[in-house]
């Protein structure tokens, strides 16, 4: 008689192979889930930073310039407003891999750039925390009439060789600086 009740309180071992699946199966999901997660946390750098990049590439074309010259009397100077031309560099100049890379303010300054005002001197960007992603800009303009410009994030976030790329675009229109409604993207989650 104890027996028995003893045996009916008992788990099969169907039962308890039922379980083991199930715990199985549910933290195989759990691991997806978190990957997906940390690795959307991680791409979130490139999408802020190419927004900022954005932001500022339109306010470079909207702070107007004139010459520098004294205009002798009578005359007049035009406004000229312009997308901030290509940078000679890419911070860092490959993509890390797997890993973080901290730039420096001089990454940012390239003298070239800095002579010449173009790239990220003349955006005034630059990142002081440590990145994923390797960032470019390119711009081209004819002043106030035409132009565009593409800023550019690629990284290799696993380290497995194949890089994710992000960009985000800008042009003149209707004498305006107008940016795409979205950044584009290729293997976000590489």
């Amino acid at each position: 008689m104890l027996m028995t009740r003893a045996l009916r309180r008992a788990f099969t071992l169907v039962e308890l192979m039922i379980v083991v699946a199930l715990v199985g199966v549910l933290s195989t999901l759990a691991v997806y889930g978190v990957r997906r997660y940390i690795t959307n946390a991680k791409t979130a750098e490139a999408k802020n930073a190419l927004g900022q990049m954005g932001k500022d590439a339109v306010v470079a074309f909207e702070s107007e310039t004139m010459t520098n010259v004294v205009l002798a009397m009578g005359s007049s100077a035009n406004v000229s407003r312009a997308f901030c031309l290509d940078s000679t560099v890419s911070v860092p100049s490959t993509p890390p891999k797997g890993a973080k890379y901290q730039s420096s303010k001089k990454d940012w300054s390239n003298a070239s750039d800095v002579a010449a005002n173009r790239g990220f001197p003349c955006l005034r960007f630059e990142m002081a925390q440590p990145q994923y992603y390797s960032y470019s800009y390119g711009g081209t303009t004819s002043p106030g009439t035409s132009g565009n410009f593409t800023a550019l994030a690629r990284g290799d976030l696993n380290g497995d060789g194949i890089a994710s790329t992000f960009w985000l675009t800008g042009g003149i229109i209707n004498s305006r600086a107008t940016l795409a409604p979205n950044i584009g993207q290729t293997s976000p989650m590489e």
